[in-house]
């Protein structure tokens, strides 16, 4: 069975994306999923993603197994710039325009969405999909592309003219992404009439990565219920280091007798780079007053995604003096690889092994409680075996429930600056750390809230729906 990923983050590496990596593993272990998978990453309808815009940046390190499409359909990309962002803005607001915009926008969503039916529908055809795993696609960063996908996937699969069809794959809906620029929300709170929702046809299919967004999904104009199927993690993380870890050590110029703290996050506004920043600044002054060495904090995200965001991060960490301990990795990898100049890349395993020899930890510090659906920060912790810091989120109760062992911190400044002794107590002493989820603490915890057998299922669904006449074995594909 031939997947087919479109994206709607506009970026080489996400979170979204390592755990795609991880579902793609997943079936081809078992035997349902072919392991190359053609991709359209979203860099031609994101121009808010800085220089990934329109056809990607220069990337080397892509895995084999993806192929990613660089050339954007459109003739005129940098004139659509600032046409791409009006028009998100005004999907997010259409009650503000007078009905004669208001028809302007459905010509201009009209005209943008059959180039994207085009250029969706011959990709579809020369990469012979079965199923495109549509992800974050519903959101509405570019209705036209989602309505021109929409339109090239009923082309292709509708009326029984080929098995297969769509999943979207949802990990973020309106009501849940609560985000905001200059006071105004860059999503409507829920789908209106420019929005294309999935729909109850025959060839699509719905996934949602928790119970809260199928219970808000419900709410949408659409007979089409979705499907909880949870994150799938990697599914082996515990392992000694090796040449390339400590390779990547020197490169960077890190002392590995240093605790290594990640925060596993891209710098974009909501995600609270600042407040990791914040308290590693206490922390190192913790450790430097009990004599301890201060630790490294590796920040997963790209400076050139948000970079007015990044800019403030940084003069952050040059005013707490950090800036030889925060280092900013431009973007996780999906697998680790050496790049043009020879300089190793990890993937997020690697990276998490790197912090577990060196007695490190996880922060993961949203900034924004109602924006995070789930939050792998203290689920990637706790598969290595490490304490998770994290600032209170509406999400993480309701999917790691209220006895999932984490450090839980404050978001204030007064408030960061206090955690730092108990950031240094689960760094360096066996109970804090057991305390704070190192240890093993959540392990059992972690296979109820991420199991895999729902993905497993969907996959297979999808595999019988292309080959009716095969069998589905759910076992490790000899």
């Amino acid at each position: 069975m031939r997947l087919g990923v479109v994206s709607g983050d506009g970026l080489p590496v996400s979170g979204l994306l390592t755990i795609f990596r991880n579902v793609r593993e997943l079936g081809v272990r078992h035997g349902l999923v072919d392991p190359s998978v053609p991709a359209d990453l979203g860099y031609s309808w994101r121009p808010d993603k800085g220089r990934f815009y329109p056809g990607g940046a220069v990337v080397d390190g892509y895995p084999d197994w993806l192929r990613v499409i660089t050339t954007p359909p459109t003739t005129d990309p940098a004139g659509l710039r600032h046409e791409w962002e009006r028009i998100r803005t005004a999907v997010a607001n259409p009650e503000r325009l007078p009905e004669a915009d208001r028809a302007l926008l459905r010509q201009r969503v009209g005209e943008l969405a059959e180039v994207y039916r085009e250029h969706f529908a011959t990709w579809l055809r020369e990469q012979d999909v079965d199923w495109v795993i549509a992800i974050n696609m519903t959101l509405s960063d570019a209705v036209p592309v989602t309505a021109g996908l929409h339109a090239a996937v009923r082309d292709r699969f509708g009326a029984g003219r080929h098995p297969g069809g769509i999943v979207f794959w949802d990990h973020d809906l309106f009501g849940s992404c609560a985000i905001f620029e200059h006071g105004v929300r860059l999503y409507p709170a829920a789908p209106n009439e420019f929005v294309p929702v999935p729909q109850d046809n025959g060839y699509t299919r719905w996934a949602v990565v928790s119970a809260d967004l199928a219970a808000e999904a419900a709410r949408y104009p659409t007979d089409l219920a979705p499907r909880v199927v949870p994150n799938v993690l990697p599914p082996e993380v515990r392992a000694p280091l090796t040449d390339r870890h400590h390779e990547f050590a020197r490169q960077w110029g890190l002392d590995l007798d240093r605790p290594v703290i990640l925060c596993p996050v891209r710098v974009f506004r909501v995600k609270g780079v600042e407040l990791s920043v914040e308290l590693l600044g206490a922390t190192s002054r913790e450790c430097e007053r009990r004599g301890l060495p201060r630790p490294y904090l590796l920040v997963f995200g790209s400076l050139a995604e948000d970079p007015d965001y990044a800019e403030a991060v940084l003069a952050r960490v040059d005013a707490l003096d950090l800036a030889g301990d925060v280092l900013f990795l431009d973007g996780v990898p999906l697998g680790s690889y050496r790049d043009g100049a020879g300089r190793w890349r990890l993937d997020e395993v690697d990276l998490l092994r790197l912090a577990a020899a060196t007695s490190g930890m996880v922060f993961f510090t949203p900034n924004t409680p109602d924006v995070e659906t789930v939050g792998l920060g203290p689920a990637l912790g706790s598969l290595a075996h490490l304490p998770t810091a994290t600032t209170a989120y509406t999400a993480f109760d309701q999917v790691y429930g209220p006895d999932y062992r984490v450090l839980r911190v404050g978001a204030s400044a007064a408030e960061l600056r206090q955690a730092g002794p108990r950031v240094v107590d689960a760094l360096t002493d066996p109970a804090a750390r057991h305390r704070a989820g190192g240890g093993g603490a959540n392990l059992r915890r972690l296979a109820q809230v991420f199991p895999v057998e729902p993905w497993l299922d969907l996959l297979a669904e999808l595999h019988a729906a292309v080959h009716p006449a095969a069998t589905a074995v759910r076992g490790e594909a000899s």
